[in-house]
């Protein structure tokens, strides 16, 4: 028998006729990071990039945790323009929801701060430690979304298609 299917004796269990019932699973509390937010050292080389280009370092996370949807050129750009016509500060209102959606595909904690406050009061600190979860989870963060895929064996889960649903129609 299942494990995530109930006993027909238990509440909640299928009733006759083949109905089906809903089963509530409680979600998993949000886990620590892998890393400190100014455990910057760690990887010394991304600390010096993320220094002097923060873009570029912002760009490989976005195109992650976008799936590939958006390039890491793409994304840098972006952030490069913002800060270029609104002065620094206001990319940290882009890139927090960057660290947002990054914590919730990776079931992380909202440590040690709410993400906005991470990235405007530590801009580079937060955008060194997304980096660094994203290579500790076994990204190669030089070669993007798609690579990383191909490296994996992921590659036609990558490029197929959503499958329709019965009884969908367009």
């Amino acid at each position: 028998m299942d494990a995530m299917q109930p006993r027909a004796d238990e509440e909640g269990a299928a009733p006759a006729g083949g109905a089906t019932a809903a089963v509530a699973v409680a979600p998993a509390p949000p886990a620590p990071w892998s890393t400190g937010l100014f455990d910057c050292f760690d990887d010394v080389g991304n600390c010096c990039v993320t220094c002097l280009f923060p873009c570029i370092t912002f760009g490989q996370v976005a195109e992650l945790v976008d799936r590939g949807s958006t390039s890491c050129g793409a994304s840098a750009a972006l952030y490069t323009v913002i800060v270029a016509l609104t002065g620094y500060g206001f990319q940290s209102i882009y890139s927090c929801f960057y660290r947002a959606k990054l914590r919730a595909q990776l079931g992380l904690r909202e440590d040690p701060c709410p993400d906005c406050l991470v990235h405007f009061f530590c801009e580079w600190c937060a955008l060194c430690q997304e980096y660094r979860e994203l290579n500790n989870r076994g990204f190669d963060m030089n070669i993007g979304w798609h690579a990383n895929m191909e490296r994996q064996g992921h590659a036609a889960a990558a490029a197929m298609p959503p499958q329709m649903q019965p009884g969908m129609t367009r």
